[in-house]
């Protein structure tokens, strides 16, 4: 194990945990997560062939985000299990459960560590071109009120870096943050006619901009402290004249009008929502489940500059 780091697999509590809204996140140079998340779906009567894809994994190394530990617990003894990477190198946990009687269950435990250190993020220069960074996606089809803002917003002569944070603003300022009037099958097109949404409706809105200025950008499913559910929040991808080979992923929160800090934990990317779902799966039986959710962030470990 990590310097600094009990072991995960025998010892869950004894962390020392810090107060989040009391940090001075500026000054922070190294933050460590313990992240408690569990799933739990219960069904009216028996159910039979249950194909589970779980996406709550952060991989290995993210930008400066390391996970350290993880563990897995599947309430029903009886099921197999396999893990694989998806085209954006996410990581899928693929199981299945020959029969459930009413309620099946999935929990984890996860150890994060951020180094403001290790910024900043680059990714092989390829990804500037690949058209699932450029081209619509299925929540990300533009309209032509869509276009029209798009057009206004080239208007500015801004490019590059200083373009990505003027969509993130200007999306900031356009939805009102608001629950129960759109759902994960929402539309940019559609956020943008409502003028309001929660985060997923405010990153593909920012996504569809983005992509329509030709700013290669990906959505991000993942945590903020401080948060109840899961967030979601954008990453631009840049080109680094003095570095042709990489490109440059540049993080933005346009449900908070912000830059992403040291504060947030990354889960899984794509191309939008569709890509990052947490949990989907099938199953035999004449009705469906209804799932439960429960989420726990706890800052661990806290490190400040000099």
């Amino acid at each position: 194990m990590n310097e600094g780091w009990p072991d995960l697999s025998t010892t869950l509590t004894q962390f020392a945990l810090f107060n989040h809204e009391l940090v001075e996140w500026p000054r922070v140079r190294r933050t460590g997560y313990l992240l408690h998340q569990q799933l739990r779906y219960e069904y009216p009567g028996p159910i039979y062939d249950l194909k589970q894809r779980l996406m709550i994994l952060p991989v290995e190394q993210h930008g400066d985000q390391r996970r350290i530990d993880y563990r897995l617990d599947v309430s029903s003894p009886h099921f197999s299990m396999f893990c694989q990477e998806d085209d954006f190198g996410n990581k899928e946990i693929i199981l299945a459960i020959p029969q459930i009687e009413q309620t099946i269950a999935f929990e984890t435990w996860f150890l994060i560590e951020r180094n403001a250190e290790n910024t900043p993020h680059y990714l092989p220069a390829r990804w500037l071109t690949d058209i699932r960074l450029l081209a619509p996606s299925p929540l990300t089809q533009p309209d032509n009120a869509l276009r029209l803002v798009a057009a206004s917003l080239l208007l500015s002569g801004l490019r590059g870096l200083p373009l990505a944070k003027y969509i993130n603003t200007w999306v900031y300022q356009t939805l009102r943050y608001a629950h129960d009037v759109t759902d994960v099958h929402t539309t940019a097109a559609e956020a943008l006619a409502l003028k309001q949404g929660v985060c997923q409706d405010y990153a593909h809105l920012m996504l569809a901009l983005c992509r329509l200025c030709g700013l290669p950008s990906r959505y991000v499913s993942g945590h903020m402290q401080g948060e109840g559910g899961t967030h979601a929040w954008v990453e631009v991808l840049l080109p680094v004249p003095e570095k042709p080979d990489v490109a440059l992923v540049v993080p933005f929160d346009p449900t908070h009008g912000r830059s992403v800090g040291l504060n947030y934990i990354t889960v899984s990317v794509g191309r939008d929502y569709y890509d990052v779902a947490p949990t989907s799966g099938t199953f035999r039986a004449s009705y469906r489940g209804q799932l439960t959710t429960h989420k726990k962030v706890s800052l661990t470990l806290l490190e400040y500059t000099e």
